[in-house]
């Protein structure tokens, strides 16, 4: 080959991994989908691991966690105290209304904690807040009664429906509680978070807003003992505040209803989502009906794959914690 040849190609390769290199330094920016969690948490644990995950996945901006349901406070103290362990005390923890309590708050102690704030801003004003200042940006996850997005129905409906979707835990409509897909069929009956502000869950489904429904058809996923052990030893910031969390809990096997909502917000082909029209009757069932489509509902699950998803992400296994 000619000198003259062996220069040309040089050249070739400087421009060709010249451009390589520019690309590998400016590589292709993620921009985090804005999420605001209205939650329930300190009964079931579920909703504890549904905020581990959105912790864990940096495809997710947390714009503020919301308390509902029963004494607010107390939840908002559970969340401080669970965000502060765990570095993200940049994210804001506000407080819905306070409505008469139903049952023992098992998780209360842990918010009894000087890492909880004495008071919090109301929960109703910093989502419509958000929803203006971030117009068609922001996914609502709503995985309690829905109280709050009661609230800011009445308040403003038209600034609400500004929200870019909302994915909502709640419902049931072919499969009820005990309903494993593999046990004798449970029919559809009224689900927790809809039962106990069927007037909200009537506003929602009414409101024209984007709406993801997980309802108990897809979400009653089993954390059994092999996946806990796995899950509560692994020594991270995250997983060892859902260890004390687990234990006041009290009982044995948790069912992943509300982390199935952030799981579809990352992934959403692992539930995917068929168009139904669904009417919440004033006893609180959510009934599929002839209509058009207000709803986008999952109703099948895949319990290994969501699994060996989650597991992987909040553990903190391989690359971005999902290998």
């Amino acid at each position: 080959m000619s000198r003259a040849g062996r220069g040309g190609i040089f050249c070739l390769f400087l421009l060709v991994s010249g451009a390589g290199w520019a690309q590998g330094a400016a590589p292709e920016k993620i921009i985090p989908e804005k999420i605001i969690i209205d939650t329930d948490i300190g009964d079931d644990v579920d909703d504890a691991f549904a905020l581990a995950l959105a912790v864990k996945s940096p495809e997710l901006q947390v714009l503020g966690v919301m308390t509902t349901f029963g004494d607010t406070e107390a939840r908002a103290k559970i969340t401080d105290r669970f965000l502060a362990e765990v570095g993200r005390t940049e994210i804001p923890v506000l407080a819905g209304k306070a409505t008469p309590p139903k049952m023992p708050m098992s998780q209360r102690r842990y918010g009894e904690n000087r890492l909880a704030k004495s008071s919090h801003p109301d929960a109703v004003e910093f989502l419509l807040g958000q929803i203006r200042k971030y117009p068609g940006e922001i996914t609502l996850i709503a995985i309690g009664p829905l109280m709050n997005v009661g609230e800011a129905i009445d308040r403003d409906a038209k600034t609400f429906r500004k929200l870019k979707r909302v994915v909502l835990m709640g419902g049931s409509v072919r499969r009820g509680y005990g309903d494993l897909g593999y046990t004798e069929p449970v029919a559809a009956m009224p689900e927790w978070n809809i039962l106990n502000d069927v007037a909200s869950a009537q506003k929602l489904f009414g409101s024209g807003i984007p709406l993801f429904v997980m309802p108990l058809d897809s979400t009653q996923l089993k954390l059994d003992e092999v996946k806990r052990a796995f899950l509560l030893s692994r020594g991270t910031p995250v997983t060892d505040q859902l260890a004390v969390l687990y234990h006041l809990w009290g009982q044995e096997t948790p069912t992943l209803f509300d982390p199935v909502t952030l799981v579809f917000v990352l992934r959403p082909e692992l539930c995917p989502v068929q168009a139904l029209h669904i009417r919440v009757d004033e006893k609180g069932f959510t009934r599929e009906e002839p209509g058009a489509p207000n709803a986008q509902v999952c109703l099948h699950s895949n319990a290994e794959d969501f699994f060996r998803f989650y597991l992987r992400r909040v553990a903190g296994v391989g690359a971005r914690g999902e290998g």
